[in-house]
């Protein structure tokens, strides 16, 4: 089979996106798998179905794949990627809705960025100096004073696969506060490396950092490797609502691959 697909990116990012409101393309955790392979597919740390949704409200649906193969829990930058195609595709223009694993999500389309509205965090777990949250994906939060000499893959693996964690995984993500800035690497499950972006894990790591007192401004800004986001917020003690994280998120190339 044939297959026309599209590559997007946001802040490093990557994607394969695929209009699957035909449904001609049929999940195999294989086929994915190798067309996520950066050697023998196309390459891309997950890939994403537009289909038609379910509810009348939506404009679309977003099912969203790991590199592994498995489809897994919400991808924050993914999501706007998503809004980004979905855009191109002349399904929407300034805003839109779609419903993702996690739920429903509400979207604002600028020129340079897509503002992705996030679900709601409604506790925080403190694991002494660390913390765990969910996002629409689980994210464990280090904070730490040498980010840039860390071997996030060997510390992330770590913590993905100890005893807390080892059956469902977890995302994990290395913080340091610099001028003002969060700078933040991240670990991704299904990945099980390191990644260049992770919008659900800035997005956790912008709500555990006010929290913890260790950033106090709005909108909260983020640095990746990958490039910059930011994330808002309304905050009711360790409730955070209204939650929107914002960033670019463009086209890469387009191509057909045989699968």
């Amino acid at each position: 089979m044939t297959v026309k697909f599209y590559k997007y990116q946001g802040t490093g990012n990557d994607f394969i996106m695929i209009d699957n409101r035909k449904s001609f393309f049929k999940n195999d955790t294989k086929v994915i798998h190798r067309l996520c392979d950066r050697k023998f597919g196309i390459g891309a740390d997950g890939l994403i179905l537009l289909e038609n949704s379910e509810d009348a409200e939506d404009d679309f649906k977003m099912v969203y794949f790991n590199s592994d193969g498995n489809q897994s829990t919400m991808c924050g930058n993914g999501g706007r990627c998503l809004v980004r195609f979905a855009e191109f595709l002349n399904i929407v223009e300034k805003n839109a809705i779609f419903t993702a694993i996690d739920g429903k999500h509400h979207a604002k389309i600028e020129a340079d960025k897509i503002h992705l509205q996030m679900q709601n965090v409604d506790g925080i777990d403190e694991i002494g100096t660390e913390y765990f949250l969910d996002t629409g994906s689980p994210h464990h939060i280090v904070f730490t004073s040498d980010l840039h000499q860390l071997d996030v893959k060997k510390e992330g693996a770590a913590i993905r696969y100890n005893e807390v964690y080892k059956q469902q995984g977890t995302n994990v993500n290395f913080v340091e506060p610099q001028n003002g800035v969060l700078q933040v690497r991240t670990y991704e499950r299904g990945v099980e490396d390191e990644t260049l972006s992770c919008g659900t894990g800035v997005t956790a790591v912008a709500i555990a950092s006010t929290y913890a007192k260790k950033y106090n401004a709005l909108p909260v800004k983020i640095q990746t490797p990958g490039g910059n986001l930011e994330v808002n917020f309304k905050q009711n003690g360790n409730q955070f609502s209204d939650v929107w994280l914002s960033g670019p998120a463009e086209q890469v190339f387009e191509g057909t691959i045989i699968c």
